[in-house]
């Protein structure tokens, strides 16, 4: 591990402030201190935001839900409101890690983790998302975890984590503050990034700009489900997961969010999924329709060819226990 200056911050705006160029902030450190030892993430400056008053989740008069940044996810999923207005997030958050690292991981932190990619993570091989332009060992290497949409030429990584698909579902907002000291609000749906020819840029926050808040709007109808597919039972990541959030009135699907985890560089969340299932019927027909829809531009790159197939398994059959129709 590289030598790093460090400050303890003791406002939100004193992180933001000592947040020069080269730093990062740590909280938890689960992620961060692991690519640290490995010197792929090489911070000339540590913040301490860990003692910040952001660990506590507020109850908004409109019905939504405040969650500060440094709420442990052992405590976002054991919240009862949380388990009773938004069940998707709950499971999502206890399918993730281990209860050792959920007790330690943060909200903010887990919205930013980095990607798994065996080659992001061994510095002796090209990695354009950790030396850009050095080239992607996935692409004609061993990519059985990789992504099969929204992929480039540059990086074909996917996002390792379970509550963003929850909170893509979910539509939340990330609120944050900026080193010139004005918040912003950030659509979930607006947070990440693509990889296209910058696959080492993941998000739109600037540098030093501080994630204090995640806002959850007033729990939506309908029957929440969470489910994620793996390679064993525990401490893995999604080959592919599906966070769905699906509403049926006069027998007819009214309305429909639908997150994906596994598949793509972000949670992923495509809007004609939704559509096809919307003023329909729950059938087989329906589903078969919406699973067409997302896996439409879907490709394998050999190795994680199976996933096509896996994710329209796993949404039919997500689909079906979240409508109550058994054809």
């Amino acid at each position: 591990m590289r030598s790093f200056d460090y400050a303890r911050a003791d406002s939100p705006e004193a992180a933001v402030h000592d947040a020069g160029d080269g730093a990062k902030f740590i909280a938890g450190g689960t992620n961060l201190l692991d690519l640290m030892k490995l010197q792929i993430e090489t911070p000339a400056k540590l913040v301490d935001i860990s003692r910040l008053d952001l660990g506590a989740i507020e109850e908004m008069e409109d019905g939504s839900l405040r969650i500060g940044a440094l709420v442990p996810n052992s405590d976002l999923a054991a919240d009862a409101r949380v388990i009773a207005r938004y069940p998707v997030l709950s499971r999502a958050l206890l399918a993730g890690a281990s209860g050792q690292l959920r007790n330690k991981a943060t909200t903010a932190g887990n919205l930013l983790q980095r990607t798994r990619c065996y080659y992001f993570y061994d510095p002796a091989v090209p990695c354009n998302k950790r030396a850009p332009g050095s080239g992607c060992s996935a692409i004609g290497g061993f990519n059985r975890i990789h992504a099969v949409l929204g992929v480039s030429e540059q990086c074909i990584a996917t996002h390792p984590g379970d509550m963003p698909v929850a909170m893509r579902a979910l539509d939340a907002t990330i609120i944050t503050l900026k080193r010139d000291g004005d918040a912003r609000r950030i659509g979930i749906d607006e947070l990440y990034r693509l990889p296209g020819d910058t696959p080492e840029i993941e998000t739109i926050l600037e540098p030093g700009e501080l994630i204090t808040h995640v806002e959850l709007p007033p729990a939506p109808k309908g029957v929440q489900a969470y489910r994620k597919v793996r390679d064993r039972a525990s401490y893995a990541f999604a080959l592919v997961s599906v966070a769905a959030i699906v509403a049926v009135e006069g027998g007819t699907i009214s309305s429909a969010h639908l997150a994906f985890g596994g598949l793509a560089p972000l949670p992923w969340r495509d809007p004609a999924v939704e559509a096809a299932l919307v003023g329909r019927p729950p059938s087989t027909a329906a589903f078969e329709a919406a699973a067409a829809a997302l896996l439409a531009e879907a490709k394998g790159q050999g190795a994680n060819d199976f996933k096509i197939p896996l994710a329209r398994r796993t949404l039919i059959a997500v689909l079906r226990d979240v409508t109550g129709d058994a054809a």
